[in-house]
């Protein structure tokens, strides 16, 4: 349902799944096994697997930090989009790699929850996308030393945020790993 025309392609889209990201995030392993499976998935269907890399004066570029996770490997042939605003969108190439892919609609998977995550689902949005988060294959670190609710219920809330997200002619949503559809 994309105001895009011409774009009849979904993409997975990985966010910042950078070693100095997600180190103590909430139910790590897991989530990357799943966001693993999603690119699994998409390489077997060719369906277009991007990915975001986040740096800042914290994050440098080329460091350990930096790195994606060592689960993780991205394949020459797919997009590196490279940031430095929580919403991947913003001065970057991404939608031009989305144009080239004609894509359409995004299958949203990463970190931070509440961070770059939600910031690029509402990024897509605004922009014409259909943006689907996948429920379990989304993390954040524990922020509650400064006020903020617990990392399950960050994400539980991000959950609940997008899952009816919609705008004219597009939509958001939540789906579960296992009912990813691209």
């Amino acid at each position: 349902m994309t105001t895009l025309t011409d774009r009849p392609t979904t993409a997975l889209l990985v966010i910042d799944v950078q070693n100095g990201v997600v180190e103590d995030n909430h139910d790590r392993d897991g989530v990357i096994a799943n966001i693993s499976t999603l690119v699994d998935k998409a390489r077997r269907e060719g369906v277009p697997v991007i990915w975001v890399q986040h740096h800042d004066d914290e994050l440098k570029r080329d460091s350990e930090p930096w790195a994606y996770v060592p689960e993780l490997t991205r394949e020459d042939a797919e997009p590196l989009v490279h940031k430095t605003y929580r919403d991947s969108f913003e001065d970057t190439d991404l939608e031009d790699v989305l144009a080239e892919h004609r894509v359409g609609r995004l299958i949203v998977a990463g970190a931070q929850s509440d961070f770059c995550v939600r910031s690029t689902l509402n990024g897509a949005l605004v922009r014409g996308y259909d943006a689907v988060l996948v429920a379990d294959a989304h993390t954040t670190e524990d922020l509650t030393a400064y006020g903020a609710p617990a990392p399950e219920q960050v994400i539980a809330h991000t959950n609940l945020y997008w899952s009816g997200q919609t705008a004219p002619g597009r939509r958001g949503g939540t789906v579960t790993t296992a009912e990813v559809a691209f």
